[in-house]
C-alpha cells in the first residue's frame, strides 16, 4: 500500500525511534505531524524529513502527560491535517534502575504518566475520527520487556506489558472499522533510552550495550513502515523484534 499523501502522526519524534521513523515515512512521500517536548530537536528532524521526501510537516510542541493539551492538538489542528492516517505512539522512557521496594515515586509517575496514561490519552483522541472515517491505523512501540520483566526493572516492565494488552483490546473494540492496530516490540536498541533512565550517566548508559551489537532506530523504524505499508487488508498485530545477540528481555550473549 503506498504511503504517499498519507498523514502520519508520531509521538516522541524528537530523537531516536521516533526521529528514524519520520525520515523512513518521509522516503515513502508521507505527510508528517510531529510531535515531542523539545522543540528544538523537532524542528531539525522537520527540517531532514522535508529533505528526505516529505511533501509536509507540522510540529507541535506536545507533554503526551498532559491530556488537555493532547485534546487541544488534535482538535486544533488545521483542517488539512485532521484527517490522521497512520498514528504512531512512540512517546515513552524509562527511569532508574531500582528494586521496587526501593524505588522512587516520582520515577514510576513518569513513566506511567507517559508510557500508559500518555499512550491513552492520544489513542483517545486520534482513533475517534478514525472510527468515524472508517479507515486508519495505530503503531505503538512496545518492548520485550512488556513479555519479560527484568530485575529492577519491574515498574517499566509493567508498563509496557500494559501497552500491549492495551493495543490487543483497541483491536477488539475497532473490529469492523478496517482500522489496524499493531505492537512493535524491539528489544535492545541503542538510543538515549539508556542516558535516559541513567540521567544522563553516560558511562552507566554505555555498559548496557556492552558487547553486544543492538539494533538502531533505523531498524525498528523500517519495521513500523513495514507494518504500515501492507495491504489495507492486512493487520500485522504484532512484531517482535531483537538483535541477533538477544534472546528475551534478560539474556544476552556479551562478546568479550
Amino acid at each position: 500500500m503506498s504511503l504517499k499523501g498519507k498523514i502520519v502522526f508520531i509521538t516522541g519524534a524528537s530523537a531516536g525511534i521516533g526521529a528514524a521513523t519520520a525520515l523512513a515515512f518521509a522516503a515513502e512521500g508521507a505527510r508528517l505531524l510531529l510531535a515531542a517536548r523539545r522543540a528544538g530537536r523537532l524542528a531539525e528532524v522537520a527540517s531532514r524529513a522535508l529533505e528526505k521526501g516529505a511533501p509536509s510537516v507540522h510540529s507541535i510542541d506536545l507533554d503526551v502527560r498532559d491530556h488537555r493539551a493532547v485534546q487541544n492538538a488534535i482538535d486544533g489542528l488545521p483542517p488539512e491535517w485532521s484527517e490522521i492516517d497512520i498514528l504512531v505512539n512512540n512517546a515513552g522512557l524509562s527511569r532508574g534502575l531500582d528494586k521496587i521496594y526501593m524505588g522512587k515515586i516520582e520515577d514510576w509517575d513518569e513513566m506511567i504518566d507517559t508510557n500508559v496514561k500518555g499512550l491513552l490519552y492520544v489513542t483517545r483522541s486520534v482513533v475517534p475520527g478514525m472510527v468515524v472515517r472508517g479507515r486508519g491505523h495505530v503503531i505503538s512501540l512496545g518492548s520485550t520487556a512488556g513479555e519479560l520483566a527484568y530485575p529492577n526493572g519491574a515498574v517499566y516492565c509493567g508498563t509496557k506489558a500494559a501497552e500491549r494488552l492495551i493495543n490487543d483490546g483497541l483491536r477488539q473494540d475497532v473490529l469492523g472499522s478496517l482500522i489496524r492496530v499493531t505492537s512493535v516490540d524491539p528489544g535492545m536498541v541503542e538510543t538515549d533510552f539508556s542516558l535516559v533512565r541513567f540521567r544522563g550517566d553516560t558511562e552507566r548508559a554505555a555498559k548496557v550495550y556492552k558487547g553486544v551489537q543492538p539494533l538502531t532506530p533505523e531498524d525498528v523504524a523500517e519495521v513500523i513502515v513495514w507494518a504500515a505499508s501492507r495491504p489495507a487488508h492486512v493487520n500485522i498485530a504484532r512484531v517482535l523484534l531483537t538483535p541477533v545477540q538477544q534472546a528475551n528481555s534478560i539474556l544476552f550473549h556479551r562478546n568479550e
